[in-house]
């Protein structure tokens, strides 16, 4: 792609996050999101091949309707209120169609299904930004309305998403859709705990990103897509191998690693909110999630080369990839624990 236009695309990407962040109008936000989908589908598409296409026009499809129904809800809400102002959410009936839209935006379950047949369709660092930073402009909206939705519709959403996140993933062998399905179930733990403690869900946001990011640059650095080609990188760069489990595991929420933190804060929250069941559920759902994270972390680091791997082994030719961002985004994956404390102070 031209470098000017890239440019562009990705100013433009930034310039709908940053309108919808600073909106507390409705059709500022609107806009801003529009402006986010748009300037993303020439990214998508631009390898012409049929699977991007199709994604392309799947992604397309699910965010335009997610949008109209922001508009229909938002145009609802000023026509009962008299006004378009984000706090002002007095009808019911527009709180809950705006948190059902913006679930479709982000890929929560049960409206999730776009998710992983999309992301599979994309090429790795296209797929990193539909995973983290296409994130961002819905959940500033979903943290602006939390307030005034059903807090059963909520916990619905979220309960069902780390499930779904969980078991979607378990029969898997393609990467980009053991991803999704690791996005979804993460979203979830974001959803659950936004009515008690909203700083937790931009907790579990920032170290959701900074894991994901490390997840798919490896990928990209290795040049991997299906379990089966992951088991041929430690010959080619055993220290990337190691660092890579590692960060699978921060992805399950295991110590003494920055996934445990997010989730550690979250149980506690709801234990404290006398909802032992509902932190019960999530508990046992983060087990499903693991499941597959041990998975790749077998695939990677435990099966050596008498074992028949279908994949041919990969050149050992250097990567023009720039290592920096790698880097910092595994360091951040596993070091941010004992932070802990400090971040204790900052959300409470």
């Amino acid at each position: 792609m031209n470098p000017y236009v890239l440019m562009i695309l990705l100013s433009s990407l930034g310039l709908g996050t940053t309108l919808t962040f600073a909106s507390s109008h409705w059709l500022l936000a609107w806009m801003g999101l529009e402006i986010n989908t748009l300037a993303i589908i020439p990214l998508m598409a631009q390898h012409h091949h049929p699977r991007a296409v199709e994604a392309t026009t799947k992604y397309f499809l699910t965010q335009a309707t997610a949008a109209a129904m922001i508009m229909f809800a938002s145009t609802t809400n000023a026509w009962i209120t008299g006004e378009w102002d984000m706090n002002n959410m007095s009808s019911s009936l527009a709180n809950t169609m705006i948190i059902i839209a913006l679930a479709l935006k982000i890929g929560l379950a049960p409206m999730h299904f776009w998710m992983p047949e999309v992301l599979q369709g994309l090429d790795l660092l296209t797929g990193l930004i539909l995973s983290t930073w296409q994130k961002l402009a819905p959940f500033a909206l979903i943290i602006q309305t939390a307030h005034a939705v059903d807090p059963m519709l909520l916990t619905a959403l979220g309960i069902t998403s780390t499930l779904i996140g969980g078991w979607g993933g378990l029969n898997q062998t393609q990467l980009r859709k053991i991803l999704a399905y690791s996005s979804i179930a993460h979203m979830g733990w974001m959803i659950i705990i936004l009515q008690y403690t909203p700083q937790l869900t931009l907790l579990a946001l920032a170290t959701y990103i900074f894991m994901t990011s490390a997840a798919f640059l490896v990928l990209k650095t290795s040049s991997a897509t299906k379990i089966n080609t992951l088991a041929t990188v430690w010959s080619k760069s055993p220290i990337l191998t190691a660092t890579t489990a590692l960060v699978l595991l921060s992805l399950g929420g295991l110590p003494p690693l920055t996934g445990f933190m997010p989730k550690w804060l979250i149980l506690q929250e709801l234990t404290k909110q006398n909802l032992p069941i509902t932190a019960t559920i999530m508990a046992l759902a983060a087990l499903l999630s693991l499941y597959f994270y041990l998975r790749l972390c077998y695939a990677m680091t435990l099966t050596i080369s008498p074992n028949m791997i279908n994949s041919t082994t990969p050149w050992r030719t250097q990567t023009t990839q720039t290592s920096l961002p790698l880097a910092l985004s595994t360091t951040i994956a596993l070091g941010l624990l004992p932070m802990t404390p400090a971040i204790l102070m900052l959300t409470t």
